[in-house]
């Protein structure tokens, strides 16, 4: 990544008003100057632009950008669904930033203005969890997966009757749940196809990774069980430790079955995606004795509701 820029997804850009930062678009490996500041884009360059996905923003002009995002999710006359598609797109740029930064210290800091930024949302909006759960992408890049385990998360927290302060706990641990896979081998991570048994074997080894990077950092406890015991089963099988349900800490209990839940409705290039309805109907049926019941019943109520 160029220090220089940071990327925006044009999804966060709206027509039509004055952008307070630079634009520059990439071409042929370099960064070339788009808009100025202080200019606005028309709805016919904002749908050019998302054919690329994403365009860049001098490092110099982050707090513009950043006091933009706010002020979009200030505006009351912004609608919910509008504020909703804001936030997720400028939060995937973040999210990206987050695990492609070495400075985990630095990543876990802006974890808890992201995270909060989402759950002040969600309290400010009586429609606006729905909103974003609506607007997952199902693509299983680690940084859209992190994102959308952290929304569904959040959902199922809220209706667990989580506390502001335990959301956003639980939105880090979300969040942060795959920060082991940085130790895994990216053919790994990238490999198109099911892997074999030594690299499920190294695969497996994340979660320990995980919590072997967050214990260098200061991180409540709550967040490295995320991190730890997301792939733990209550029926003692999971791993890496095959905790039995009533020692798996409440917050991976949460993790684990978004974590299943966004991994079935996802695209991937060895497997079809299950649709949302077929994956909770499989989850309740097929899995129900590998998650706390009471989660799963609130996963059901949260997906049904959509």
């Amino acid at each position: 990544m160029n220090p220089e820029y940071f990327n925006v997804r044009v999804g966060c850009l709206r027509a039509d008003i004055s952008l307070p930062f630079d634009l520059f678009v990439k071409i042929q490996n370099r960064h070339v100057h788009y808009l100025r500041a202080g200019s606005a884009l028309s709805a016919a360059k904002i749908a050019k632009l998302s054919s690329t996905d994403r365009v860049f923003v001098p490092s110099s002009q982050r707090q513009a950008f950043k006091d933009f995002i706010h002020g979009q999710l200030e505006d009351q006359s912004v609608e919910a669904v509008t504020k909703a598609e804001i936030l997720r797109e400028s939060s995937l740029s973040l999210v990206e930033e987050i695990y492609e930064n070495p400075d985990v210290g630095k990543a876990l800091e802006d974890s808890k203005k992201l995270i909060h930024e989402f759950v002040k949302f969600m309290e400010q909006e009586p429609e606006g969890m729905d909103h974003l759960i609506s607007l997952s992408t199902h693509d299983f890049y680690t940084y859209n997966h992190s994102l959308d385990v952290g929304v569904y998360a959040l959902g199922i927290g809220r209706l667990a009757g989580y506390s502001t302060e335990e959301l956003e706990e639980l939105g880090r641990g979300a969040l942060f749940h795959d920060i082991g896979k940085k130790w895994v081998d990216v053919d790994i991570i990238c490999k198109k196809g099911a892997l074999d048994d030594v690299e499920w074997a190294q695969m497996k080894k994340h979660p320990e990774f995980g919590l072997q990077i967050l214990s260098e950092y200061d991180v409540s406890e709550a967040i490295k069980a995320c991190c730890f015991e997301h792939h733990e089963s209550f029926l003692g099988n999971g791993y890496p430790q095959e905790l039995p349900g009533n020692e798996i800490h409440p917050m991976a209990r949460i993790i684990a079955i978004t974590d299943t839940y966004d991994a079935m409705t996802t695209q991937r290039s060895y497997n079809q995606p299950m649709t949302p309805k077929d994956a909770i109907e499989f989850m309740t049926t097929k899995l129900k004795d590998r998650y706390d019941p009471e989660l799963l019943r609130i996963l059901r109520e949260v997906m049904f509701k959509l």
